[in-house]
């Protein structure tokens, strides 16, 4: 082989690629290209390339009509190098999002799970808003379609937040976005807080409403969390109601994932009903017997009720893929929609100094006569008019902002003669003037940047906010746990003498209804225990004493038990509860020593403490061998305890003598405002000790109570605006308003007590009739402003409630509260007793009151109105008014009544219009 021979193959050998090379560079090129042009959305826009070419082909066909969406669809396919089956795709969830499309026609539903129609039968057109924030050609950088017959824009000149805004979710090679919507008003109203230097605290909106717990939303980054739930109301005892879907399910499968449950025991409903419309309504029909708390927390445990939702806002940024969280991206974006702001003022500056450059240089062409010089007149061409022309523009030059171009030339000379000779210079002037003052103020708003971004910002916000308020309302959530509202589906069965216990033991003694989700505690002869898992069949120890459901930490049951100790014989009796247990783990309730026995064991629920009696065996120093013992005298401790020496001497028998009553205190409940749960942990406000009967009075804003248990499974109305221990016994004051009179009443009664879950009005049921505010106290004092006689004229009247109506029924309407038109009612004062009461002012008798009254209608020769009950007592009777000094009181809650469906609580638990 010669030597050139030689160096060829060599050289071959040099230009051969491995595979496995071929490879890694074929991956590399795939995944940059699903990353960059597929699958992640850009930071500045907002959008995947298909989204970003469907809406520039809808702005290059925009006519102000709708369009086909399958004629939409082909002209985007000059840009998009795929099927139209995924530009389709990808229009429909743009205009889903209600926010960049107009559409017309059957585009489906993301609630219901619903399609859309077929491309041919639907429209659509680009949306104002879109037009508005989305597009400008001076400031969009361009580049070549994939065919190169066309240009497309590289990104849209998006001066708004649509990313945060409409949210996104792409999966690309080796990596994911999950980028969920935000609400649009607060998305302005944030970047408004950026541009004054203020960090924004971003937290999702979801079109579909919900309840959601973003306290883990980590700004959107991976590892954060955030769950969200369906909003379920009870409509009544039986029934429950769905009225809202937590974001990425549907109708459908909610309702599938209910069935399911239903079908594995978790939940007990009788019927599920889809009655959505515009509107959702899933009614869910219980099964008889079924607690409505305890099933609305069994669906958020084991349902699509309740979903968890794990962002990761990955964008495009500089070319590249970048984790950021949603408050650095809105802050970019609002960085960038100022730069935007600025390119367009100062091309807006640029054409205005151009219109007046050209109309200057016209004006002087016309007044100067240029047109007419011999010299330009006679010139042979082009070049030879320009150097004339700068000849005579010469002594001009200062006059304009730039160089007078060759083409300039060109422009002037092309003006007809007709234009020339009908010149207007006056009205040339006043055209330059107005383009003077807008370079003035264009001149202004680019001197004063941030000012012009946040009056563009807040236009966006007055112009298309209306109707985008938050939809998702954020909570904190209690976790829920899963066991504690699990439906008991299984029995639980138990062969105490072999030591077996499950669920498939069937022929053996059955012991409790429990849910396969429930760990199971046992006792045994040998003072052990152990808490394992329910299972079909699992053997736990041989002489079992007890068997039961455990409950973790659960400090008020309470185990009674008398052993011996293997060791010396001597017999012990303790109380214990067992809270934290290691499942499948024996713990020695003994001294520990081989042979130990328990002679006694009970188990108390609630701690009760029975008296046992004790019979001994004969023994020669003993005279008493039968005694009493009361667990009550036994101090509950750790179940390793050792416990108390009870007898030395062996004991005989040991017989119940009397079932004990509980030696706990009563339940310390809290309610939490912001879980809307009760609580034994101390957060909230403080309701009270409970036990036995006990029950809560809440009252809801529409002026209906309900009583209920003290149950911490129980879930509480969002119009709840009062909730207390009951006393049946207490007095309330409560000034309504009557919807068919048009009058406002005071009353004074006690709430009745009716059956548990009942709901009851304590208001006048016509349409129109309001709770306005109901105290606690024994001597509320409250300011009506009120608009007395024919002329209308203000007064101020100060009425102790108290005075103005005695303790009637329930029922009663109560004692109209003035005769004359009331403007605003102000509670001014709360007493618990007469002694705490000021009296800066003698109080004016009734009657007096009543007969000042009636005066000053004479005097006005106003007609009088057709009283309903006594008109209460005033301290700002005219007569007095004259000898009296002026009271002003404190100020604490203004109720404004306008608007009466503002009712608020204050710290003492009291409410009116706020």
């Amino acid at each position: 082989m010669s030597e050139e021979e030689s160096q060829g193959d060599n050289n071959k050998l040099h230009n051969i690629i491995p595979l496995d090379g071929l490879y890694e560079n074929w991956f590399l090129d795939y995944a940059s290209y699903v990353i960059l042009d597929r699958a992640v959305p850009h930071i500045y826009d907002g959008l995947k390339p298909v989204q970003r070419r469907i809406l520039h082909s809808l702005k290059e066909m925009d006519d102000g009509r709708f369009n086909k969406a399958a004629n939409v669809i082909g002209n985007t396919m000059k840009y998009h190098p795929h099927g139209d089956a995924s530009i389709g795709d990808a229009m429909v969830q743009i205009g889903q999002k209600n926010l960049m499309i107009d559409c017309q026609g059957n585009w489906g539903d993301p609630v219901t799970g619903d399609s859309a129609a077929a491309p041919r039968y639907i429209e659509a057109r680009l949306s104002k808003f879109a037009i508005d924030v989305a597009f400008n050609p001076d400031t969009t950088i361009w580049q070549s379609s994939y065919d190169g017959r066309n240009r497309e824009p590289i990104t849209l000149p998006v001066k708004f937040p649509l990313l945060l805004a409409q949210g996104a979710e792409g999966i690309a090679v080796g990596l994911a976005t999950k980028i969920l919507p935000h609400n649009f008003v607060e998305l302005l109203d944030a970047s408004i807080a950026v541009l004054n230097g203020i960090r924004p605290n971003l937290l999702p909106d979801f079109p579909t409403g919900g309840l959601a717990d973003a306290s883990n939303y980590n700004e959107g980054q991976r590892g954060g969390k955030v769950r969200v739930r369906a909003r379920i109301a009870e409509r009544d005892k039986k029934t429950l109601v769905i009225t809202e879907v937590p974001f990425s399910t549907t109708t459908g499968g909610l309702m599938e994932s209910v069935v399911a449950a239903n079908d594995k025991g978790k939940i007990k409903i009788k019927s599920i009903v889809d009655h959505t419309s515009k509107n959702v309504e899933i009614l869910i029909n219980l099964a008889p017997g079924i607690s409505p708390d305890v099933t609305i927390d069994a669906l958020y445990a084991f349902t699509d009720c309740e979903v968890s939702i794990s962002p990761n806002t990955c964008v495009i940024h500089d070319d590249k893929p970048r984790f950021m969280s949603v408050n650095d991206m809105l802050t970019e974006s609002t960085y960038h929609t100022k730069e935007l702001l600025k390119q367009e003022l100062e091309i807006r500056l640029n054409e205005l100094k151009e219109k007046i450059f050209f109309s200057s240089l016209l004006k002087i062409f016309i007044q100067q006569g240029m047109y007419k010089n011999p010299a330009y007149e006679t010139s042979a061409n082009f070049e030879a008019v320009v150097e004339v022309l700068n000849g005579l523009f010469e002594p001009f030059f200062s006059q304009f902002y730039r160089t007078i171009l060759a083409e300039d030339y060109k422009k002037l000379i092309d003006k007809p003669m007709s234009s020339i000779t009908r010149f207007d210079v006056k009205k040339a002037d006043e055209q330059m003037k107005t383009l003077e003052n807008e370079i003035k103020e264009v001149n202004h708003h680019l001197k004063h940047l941030n000012d012009y971004a946040i009056a563009w910002f807040q236009k966006l916000k007055d112009k298309y906010g209306k109707g985008r308020e938050r939809k998702t309302e954020l909570r904190t959530f209690d976790r829920v746990e899963a066991s504690q509202v699990a439906l008991a589906n299984v029995k639980l069965y138990a062969n105490l003498e072999d030591g077996f216990i499950g669920s498939g033991l069937k022929k053996d003694k059955f012991i409790a209804d429990c849910s396969d989700l429930d760990e199971i505690i046992v006792f045994r002869a040998d003072g052990r225990c152990l808490v394992t898992k329910i299972q079909d069949k699992v053997f736990v120890g041989k002489e079992i004493i007890h068997v039961g459901v455990f409950k973790k930490n659960d400090e008020r049951t309470v185990y009674n038990m008398i052993y011996k100790d293997g060791a010396n014989g001597t017999s012990y009796i303790k109380r214990f509860s067992v809270l934290g247990v290691t499942r499948d783990k024996e713990y020695d309730l003994t001294k520990g020593t081989k042979g130990s026995r328990v002679l006694y064991f009970s188990a108390n629920p609630n701690g009760e403490a029975e008296v046992v009696n004790i019979q001994l065996k004969p023994h020669s120093k003993l005279k008493k061998l039968v005694f009493d013992e009361d667990f009550a005298e036994v101090g509950i401790k750790g179940r390793g305890s050792m416990g108390n020496i009870l007898t030395k001497y062996p004991i005989k028998k040991i017989i119940l003598k009397s079932k004990g009553i509980s030696t706990l205190s009563g339940r310390k409940i809290w309610y939490d405002d912001i879980l809307k749960r009760l609580n034994v942990d101390s957060r909230g406000k403080y309701l009270g000790e409970f036990d036995g009967d006990d029950k809560i009075l809440t009252v809801l804003s529409s002026g209906v109570y309900e009583l209920t248990s003290f149950d911490l499974s129980n879930h509480f109305d969002d119009k709840m605006i009062r909730i207390e221990k009951y006393n049946p016994e207490q007095v309330y004051t409560v000034v309504h308003y009557e919807g068919k009179s048009k009058n406002y009443y005071v009353k004074r009664f006690v709430f009745e007590h009716v059956a548990i879950g009942k709901q009851t009005s304590i208001i006048s049921e016509e349409s129109g009739s309001k709770l306005i505010l109901i105290s606690a106290a024994a001597q509320p004092i409250v300011v009506v402003e009120q608009l007395k006689g024919k002329a209308l004229t203000p007064e101020t009247i100060e009425i102790n409630l108290a005075d103005a109506i005695d303790v009637k029924g329930m029922k009663a309407q109560g004692n109209r509260l003035t005769p004359h038109e009331v403007k605003k009612i102000e509670l001014i004062a709360e007493h618990d007793d007469e002694e705490d009461v000021p009296d800066p002012v003698p109080e004016t008798p009734l009657s007096e009151v009543v007969a000042a009254e009636k005066l000053d209608e004479e005097a006005e020769k106003d007609v009088p109105q057709k009283e309903d009950g006594d008109v209460p007592g005033k301290k700002a009777a005219d007569t007095a008014a004259k000898t009296e000094p002026e009271v002003k009181p404190a100020k604490k809650i203004d109720f404004e009544i306008t608007n009466p469906d503002d009712i608020e609580i204050d710290d003492k638990g009291q409410i009116g219009l706020f």
